[in-house]
């Protein structure tokens, strides 16, 4: 399946998640997303991308780390359905939007936690899901600095 349906589809999940462990499996997932795509930028993206496409490998895979894994069947991972990028900038656009979300998502999270563990979880896939966004900003300005650089 393409990235941007993908994407979307874990805009969907997060957005109807109902109770705590829905909403991290739901993060746990776009993150793991996210780290397949930049795994797949790093790979075979353009070059000007791969920096920070495998910068994005690491800090989604972060992400992933510090929440406890969901009971997730293969067949359901999303990242395990990602098969074709599509266009980059289009990806990365969308990718960018479910990390914001992730983001509130897990502010809304750690202001309702009743224990340090679930705080201290979303605090960490905050932090990563918000320098994971910092790195598909980047990745789309170098895009754009490339598309400006072409001759006409």
């Amino acid at each position: 399946m393409d990235a941007v349906r993908l994407i979307l589809t874990s805009r969907r999940a997060l957005a109807g998640s109902g109770d705590a462990p829905q909403v991290m499996a739901a993060v746990w997932q776009a993150q793991a997303l996210a780290q397949a795509i930049g795994s797949r930028l790093a790979v075979a993206g353009p070059p000007e991308l791969r920096g920070e496409a495998l910068g994005l490998t690491e800090l989604a895979g972060r992400g992933c780390g510090v929440i406890d894994r969901p009971d997730i069947d293969t067949e359901a991972l999303l990242a395990a359905q990602l098969t074709d990028l599509g266009d980059a900038r289009q990806a990365l656009t969308y990718l960018g939007g479910l990390l914001g979300e992730v983001g509130i998502a897990l502010v809304g999270l750690a202001s309702a936690a009743d224990d340090e563990t679930t705080y201290w979880q979303c605090m960490e896939a905050i932090d990563a899901a918000d320098e994971s966004r910092d790195r598909v900003t980047e990745m789309l300005r170098r895009l754009t600095d490339r598309d400006e650089a072409l001759p006409a």
